[in-house]
């Protein structure tokens, strides 16, 4: 069996006792989350959400810039009222820089990725202030609304925030 069929029978077992299938559309809490793809950050579970509760957008390193269009349409459309940004200790972001990943794909899939940005940061507080900084700077989203910024530590579960008038 392979991982796939894995799923997929879970999404069975999970399925015969679903019950949320009434669900609102927007967001019951009315928060955006923007945090970091890695499997060792559940952002539901860390944040006491269930179904219904939130819009979480994931992606490598949680950058904010890559999450604006689905910040616009999440606020918009379906009005959220505060933004919580989350990001983690020993993140693969801060192992390579843009050029050790274009060449590796240029080895592996003789592929051209030179107009690519895949954001990789050195430090994590200053990635956290980034990003609050893009959103802050962003015509697409709401200015009126919270947007506070965190550390994840990954061997604790406990988040840091991140002071974004330092730096």
């Amino acid at each position: 069996m392979t991982v796939i069929d894995e799923l997929l029978r879970a999404n069975e077992a999970y399925a015969s006792q679903f019950t949320k299938g009434a669900l609102p559309l927007p967001p019951g809490r009315k928060v955006a989350i923007v945090a970091c793809m890695d499997a060792r950050l559940d952002p539901a579970r860390a944040l006491g959400l269930e179904e219904g509760d939130a819009h979480v957008i994931r992606n490598a390193g949680g950058r904010v810039v890559e999450a604006l269009r689905s910040l616009a349409i999440s606020q918009t459309l379906l009005g959220t009222e505060a933004v919580v940004i989350v990001h983690h200790s020993d993140c693969g972001m801060l192992t390579f820089s843009d050029e050790v990943i274009r060449r590796k794909l240029r080895q592996t899939l003789s592929a051209d990725a030179d107009h690519v940005a895949f954001l990789p940061f050195s430090d994590l507080d200053a990635s956290v202030r980034d990003d609050i900084a893009v959103y802050r700077s962003s015509p697409l989203v709401r200015k009126d609304i919270p947007v506070r910024g965190f550390v994840y530590d990954v061997r604790t579960g406990r988040l840091r925030e991140v002071d974004a008038s330092r730096g």
